[in-house]
């Protein structure tokens, strides 16, 4: 199959390159219009939850929440609450009165509520300088309706000044601060990966071909995500992985491939020869490593929240396209290339261009002759590392993962510390049915007593330790009969007993209810991730058993595989315990440690997973290559570690370069993405493939490629054979 790919790529090179072009001239003017459809609103919920259709009937019933907060302070700092140099001084009661009228006037704006037309004491601050002001957005306003209240209210007004924050401001900061992030993260990381590319290729020409296949791919799947925004909701989130995993599967591709097709230069091949025999070498390899990340990041799928669902779109568009720029187009430029692929060399780079590396068939010799004494350590370090994910703390993204300078975020600190009614620690509870007036009464009495319950507000009264303190909301009881109960409780909703105090609530016997608010949110977000988990995990430890026996025809070289892969894996995640939620190099990266969120978790192990197998496969197909040979165990293994180790060593720092970038990303999840793949792959590519896989092979020696009898013969007939080179390396095979 590789072999007549390779031939048609050098037959027809010119006319795949011109339709190539203009196939990326047309995703190009499609993916441009992909931002338009992306949502920034997060996408952490489960539609199918309890909070999720709370919250619905709160939209439905009540007219929503709240989407937008304006948080008004008075210019006098000297902390009295008594209304000298406060909100309730008569200057700055006379500005937050105007203010409040041009709100409840404004045609952006319904369901406004202000400290200064209702006096109530839950918007106005406990040391009296700050008061709120709270909306909604009229009909499907979004992200420019933010920007506009801004530029028009997010000013001083008088004795005020006035911070725009809220749910629906959240969004729209963080969605900006990705764009920005972006940008700033590119801007980094390109021209240090085209130094980079230009050392190790030692040839300008052949170091921009990673970037060509990078940019098809991300070209291509912005296309796809236009397609499938206009479908469904993808989050903004999708094109930070787009882009770097766009560039850095490019990057491992064509360095696989210009290598290849280098070598076969320098043994005297003609271009089309070269051409089509590096397609063939190389493309099983390839199109395998491809199909593993891609199956890692489509388990994905299985989790309601989109925004694990985005991550799956553009992880399988991302990758499939790089896989076929780099089978198809890539060769179809070789071809055309043919020895000018060397052109504009450094004057340092040797004329014959290899990627063996004797001192990884020297590191590769040492961990076979002593595995034990060098592997032991090696793992101990690693479960060292995994520890603090036994004390790992759960929670869904708020506005303190941005920076704290940004608007939105100061509301939400000042909401914090300040206000007793703060969102965090509050939840609503809305009945499916009528509810009479008797009934809901006794039930918020009860309620009222659970520990953690401060206050229950009702439209029939407001209780506290099961007694009436005050009157009732009226709004809160719909024309159609609905209740609505509000709940302040004395836990944040990311704590434990925030979230233990939503399974208290529900099970407590009373109307037909449903609960919503930041802790039943997260409680339904890690039950809807927890539920799926072991269909995800059964799928990634399915496929990638599949996908290797089929390329190695072995049934322990999966295992073997997938326990060193889990191995890494734990200690990254142990260590991005350690930095992003005890805090650790917090102060330099800028971010505020929080509980750490569930989703981006699954993403990172997804993602690092499917990486890491990429690399397995580089390193297991020119091991079996020369095991097919018939060279012995330790020959195989040195000589594969010696072709790969270079050239995935290189693959793993550029596309760590492209993802660490992202570690000076204003937004802290974006960071935890950014740092902890990027690590993992540095820790794969070279601990774990340097040392493991060799210490592993020489541990289980001659069963390395043993299957049962049926499954030997599954395999020859419909595993995928590679091409092998003419002979093992004769100096290496005295390592």
């Amino acid at each position: 199959m590789f072999s007549r790919l390779g031939r048609f790529a050098a037959r027809r090179a010119r006319t795949i390159l011109v339709l190539s072009a203009l196939v990326v001239v047309a995703a190009g003017a499609l993916g441009f219009t992909a931002f338009g459809k992306l949502q920034t609103d997060g996408g952490f919920a489960d539609p199918a939850s309890e909070s999720s259709q709370a919250q619905e009937l709160v939209d439905q019933e009540f007219g929503g929440g709240t989407d937008v907060v304006f948080l008004m302070s008075a210019g006098d700092d000297n902390g009295d609450d008594t209304g000298d140099g406060g909100v309730d001084d008569p200057a700055a009661r006379s500005a937050g009165a105007a203010l409040s009228e041009r709100l409840a006037a404004d045609p952006a704006l319904t369901d406004v509520a202000s400290y200064f037309t209702t006096d109530a004491p839950a918007m106005r601050s406990e040391d009296g300088r700050h008061a709120i002001a709270v909306a909604a957005l009229t009909g499907d306003a979004g992200d420019e309706a933010v920007l506009d209240l801004r530029e028009r209210y997010g000013t001083s007004e008088g004795d005020l000044t006035v911070t725009v924050g809220g749910p629906q401001a959240i969004g729209t900061d963080i969605g900006d601060q990705v764009g920005g992030d972006l940008a700033v993260a590119e801007t980094i990381a390109v021209p240090i990966i085209m130094v980079l590319l230009v050392i190790v290729f030692g040839s300008l020409v052949a170091a921009l071909l990673p970037l060509v296949v990078g940019l098809i791919a991300v070209v291509g799947t912005f296309a796809v995500l236009s397609v499938i925004g206009s479908a469904t909701d993808v989050s903004i989130y999708a094109v930070n992985l787009t882009t770097a995993l766009g560039l850095g599967l490019g990057i491992d591709y064509a360095l696989l491939m210009v290598n290849r097709f280098r070598e076969e230069l320098a043994r005297g091949s003609d271009t089309a020869t070269a051409t089509a025999r590096t397609v063939e070498t190389a493309g099983r390899t390839i199109m395998f490593g491809a199909v593993t990340v891609a199956a890692a990041l489509a388990t994905l799928l299985v989790f309601p929240l989109y925004f694990l669902r985005s991550f799956a779109y553009a992880g399988i568009g991302v990758v499939l396209i790089a896989m076929i720029s780099a089978l198809v187009v890539l060769p179809a430029v070789l071809a055309v290339l043919g020895h000018r692929v060397n052109s504009l060399r450094l004057p340092s780079a040797r004329r014959s261009p290899s990627s063996v590396s004797q001192r990884w068939a020297r590191i590769a010799g040492k961990a076979m002759s002593r595995p034990v004494l060098t592997g032991a350590p090696v793992v101990i370090l690693l479960l060292l590392a995994a520890i603090p994910l036994l004390r790992v703390e759960f929670g869904t993204p708020d506005e303190r993962v941005l920076p704290e300078t940004t608007d939105v975020r100061v509301v939400g600190d000042t909401l914090r510390a300040e206000f007793a009614g703060d969102e965090s620690r509050t939840m609503r509870l809305v009945t499916r049915d009528r509810a009479g007036e008797t009934e809901l009464a006794d039930y918020a009495q009860r309620l009222s007593e659970v520990p953690g319950v401060e206050s229950v507000t009702t439209s029939t009264g407001t209780f506290a330790a099961g007694t009436a303190v005050a009157p009732g909301n009226p709004a809160l009881t719909s024309e159609s009969g609905r209740h609505q109960l509000t709940v302040l409780t004395t836990h944040d909703g990311h704590s434990a007993q925030g979230q233990d105090l939503v399974g208290t609530v529900r099970a407590l016997p009373g109307p037909d209810t449903l609960v919503a608010g930041p802790a039943a949110q997260l409680v339904d977000s890690k039950d809807a991730i927890a539920s799926r988990l072991g269909l995800a995990a059964g799928l990634i430890v399915l496929t990638t058993f599949v996908l290797l026996f089929l390329f190695t025809g072995s049934v322990l070289q999966p295992l073997r595989a997938l326990l060193f892969n889990v191995l890494g894996l734990s200690a990254i995640l142990g260590l991005m315990v350690l930095v992003f939620q005890e805090g650790w190099l917090s102060g330099w990266l800028g971010f505020t440690p929080l509980p750490l969120d569930t989703s981006m978790l699954v993403l990172l192990f997804c993602l690092v997973f499917g990486l890491s197998m990429d690399y397995e496969v580089f390193v297991l197909g020119r091991i079996k290559e020369m095991h097919d040979l018939g060279a012995d165990q330790r020959t195989a293994v040195t000589q594969g570690l010696s072709r790969t180790g270079r050239l995935i060593t290189m693959a793993a720092v550029l596309l760590a370069v492209n993802l660490l970038a992202f570690g000076t990303s204003g937004v802290s999840f974006i960071q935890l993405l950014g740092i902890g793949s990027g690590l993992a792959i540095l820790i794969d590519a070279t601990v774990i493939r340097g040392i493991l896989v060799p210490v592993g092979m020489r541990l289980l020696g001659r069963a390395a490629w043993w299957s049962p009898p049926f499954l030997r013969r599954l395999h020859d007939r419909v595993g995928l054979r590679e091409s092998h080179d003419p002979a093992p390396d004769r100096e290496l095979t005295r390592v």
